[in-house]
């Protein structure tokens, strides 16, 4: 079987998903072997800037923006247009599967992400395609949305899992849902996100002049999902690992061997793995040296608190260090596309 991904799912139990992409992008990752996509608060931002989707993205604001006086909402109903032509690129693999594969995530507004709000984007946004699946962040109010998601039988993504314990919660509400009558069994992906883990250690180490070796450090993200993905299978929880915010090819190629799905980039990942088109590994199972994580679990605190199981409460999650970090970056770029929202509006009245 030709190509690097058509290989890796041939010959492992690891699927290959395709992050923000344009619609040429998601053409090329279905034809590439992908069985799923993923998109987060920055994909709007991206479409506008993008050379080869501004135009049509732009012209699909206008009509948006004619009828919408709120930009906000505005912003909402542009990324759900988008992500609707990316689903329809991937429902004829849904139905084919019978649901099984071909599910698209939409994760929406990043500074309104209460229950109230989670559950009511959530609804809207999964009524509009039957592979378009809410992705919803593991804090205390986006666990609260999740259990009564899994409840009404909705698949979901549980996103922005940067330690054990958040996994462990998402396993539990999962859990839960599936012994209640009538044996409710949901689609749930818990989306562990290593490389934006290994950013933000990075920057720590930076920043407090850390003496660690970078060795080290490029394995802190990829231990950490080892971990979740190993407690996790232990106890036999009903969900689906899902990786996520690869900052690098190691990111996928180190994780080939986990029965899950990894999701990347096309630009400057899955391009540059299919051209390099190397021998397909399974190294997600190898354990990590126990000196190597004692290194890093005694240098630095967030790592400890990411891997130790207990060492992280419900409250603290939507303020540990990895997840706000992770947050801050759809925040900024969710305030760069309503930027260009209103210099349009402007601009057309």
């Amino acid at each position: 079987m030709d190509g690097y991904f058509l290989r890796v799912i041939a010959q492992t139990p690891t699927h290959f998903w395709i992050n923000n992409p344009t619609v040429n992008e998601a053409l090329l990752a279905l034809e590439n072997g992908a069985t799923g996509c993923t998109h987060n608060p920055s994909y709007a931002l991206r479409m506008l800037t993008d050379s080869e989707e501004s135009a049509h993205t732009y012209k699909l604001l206008d009509s948006i923006l004619a009828e919408e006086p709120d930009d906000n909402r505005a912003l909402c109903r542009l990324q759900l247009e988008l992500i609707r032509r990316i689903a329809e690129s991937f429902l004829p693999l849904f139905e084919q599967s019978c649901g099984t594969q071909g599910y698209v995530t939409i994760q929406s507004d990043p500074y309104h992400e209460d229950t109230v709000n989670i559950l009511k984007a959530a609804r809207e946004n999964c009524a509009v395609s039957p592979n378009i699946m809410p992705k919803i962040p593991v804090t205390e109010q986006g666990l609260a949305a999740i259990s009564e998601l899994l409840a009404e039988n909705i698949p979901l993504t549980a996103t922005e899992i940067m330690s054990v314990q958040q996994a462990l919660d998402v396993g539990e509400a999962c859990d839960n849902a599936a012994t209640k009558p009538p044996g409710i069994r949901p689609v749930l992906y818990y989306a562990h996100i290593a490389g934006i883990f290994d950013e933000y250690i990075a920057c720590l180490v930076q920043e407090r002049q850390i003496q660690i070796p970078r060795d080290y450090v490029w394995q802190g993200g990829i231990a950490v999902a080892r971990k979740v993905h190993a407690v996790m299978e232990e106890r036999g929880y009903p969900c689906i690992f899902l990786s996520g915010g690869a900052r690098d090819t190691h990111h996928f190629s180190e994780m080939v061997g986990v029965r899950g799905a990894i999701t990347i980039n096309w630009r400057n990942c899955a391009d540059v793995l299919l051209r390099e088109d190397a021998p397909v590994v399974q190294r997600f199972l190898r354990p990590v040296s126990a000196s190597v994580l004692d290194a890093l679990c005694s240098a630095i605190p967030e790592y400890r608190t990411a891997y130790e199981i207990h060492a992280i409460a419900l409250p603290q999650y939507e303020s540990f260090g990895p997840v706000a970090f992770f947050r801050s970056k759809f925040e900024r770029a969710w305030s760069q596309a309503l930027a260009l929202i209103g210099e349009r509006r402007q601009a057309s009245s």
